[in-house]
């Protein structure tokens, strides 16, 4: 059959590349669309993705049919781009690097975090255009205010601990339930972290429906912030932008996007969204993490 074959269809870490090329596998980076996918998948062993392609049933079933395919791995937490139980119900395994990333995207939220309570952003703009408004911005502190964290996995700890760190009360919500291991942090329902908290985070998987609609931004605290570097399909984004226009919430930040790249004038042009183009793995040493986890579960997987 010759050497085993890798596609990076959304580019690959050139370490990985060069690493996985020395063990004798063939590595591939070229995105396909979806309809010619599946097609080419029956040429191949193994499958990397990041967030910009999707691996859904009718690409599963062309790639099953060849029977080549042995593994699609997700560079990075989330697997809700790939239909999981399914592909597993074609013998195809599922992995993700779910290590990796923790740090870096935890460190894009306290970033977004500091630019939205002091107008980092805003500022440097204007400045570019030579003004001097000073007066203008007088942001608030962090330290002593509350962090509501939606969904504790490894990031959302991440980040509930480095806020600690800084002086802010962290409550949190979560899925499971109470998480024993959460304990210098209190739990409390969605509906309880919204209404007491300065600043929400949202650190949960993807949703068939957003988790914040309309009538969920009705119950953040007024003037709160809001950042999300989870899922763009957590938020409903029409209703995020009536919540900006009446004030009820003072401003977002947004790593993440309903569709990708945003294509929401609304959105990317809302002078109260702080916006980033879902680079919240994008770190040289996320990357190296990435790529060093991708080469251990390929050579793993074919060993």
């Amino acid at each position: 059959m010759g050497s085993l074959r890798v596609l990076a269809s959304d580019g690959m870490n050139k370490t990985a590349v060069q690493e996985l090329t020395k063990k004798g596998y063939d590595v591939v980076e070229q995105f396909y669309a979806p309809e010619e996918l599946g097609e080419q998948l029956r040429n191949f062993d193994a499958l990397v993705i990041r967030s910009a392609t999707k691996v859904r049933k009718p690409i599963i079933d062309k790639a099953a049919e060849a029977g080549r395919l042995k593994i699609v791995i997700r560079a990075g937490v989330g697997i809700d781009n790939v239909d999981v139980e399914y592909a597993q119900s074609k013998g195809i395994i599922v992995k993700n690097t779910p290590n990796a990333s923790t740090n870096s995207v935890a460190e894009l939220v306290i970033g977004s975090l500091f630019s939205l309570a002091r107008f980092v952003y805003d500022a440097n703009q204007t400045m570019h255009e030579g003004k001097w408004e000073k007066k203008r911005y007088e942001g608030i502190e962090i330290a002593g205010k509350t962090l509501g964290v939606a969904g504790m996995g490894r990031i959302g700890r991440s980040v509930a601990k480095k806020a600690a760190a800084l002086g802010m009360s962290v409550v949190y919500t979560d899925i499971v339930g109470h998480l024993p291991e959460n304990e210098p942090f209190k739990f409390m329902s969605l509906d309880e972290v919204l209404a007491s908290s300065d600043f929400i985070t949202l650190h949960m998987g993807g949703a068939d429906k957003p988790v914040l609609d309309a009538e969920n931004f009705a119950k953040i605290k007024r003037g709160a912030f809001l950042i999300n570097a989870a899922r763009g399909s957590l938020i409903d984004e029409a209703a995020l932008l009536a919540a900006l226009e009446s004030g009820q919430l003072a401003a977002a930040a947004l790593d993440v996007f309903a569709e990708e790249p945003c294509k929401n004038e609304k959105i990317y042009t809302h002078p109260k969204i702080l916006l980033t183009p879902h680079i919240g793995a994008s770190t040289v040493e996320a990357q190296s993490r990435i790529g060093d986890e991708l080469v251990q579960i390929i050579t793993g997987c074919f060993a």
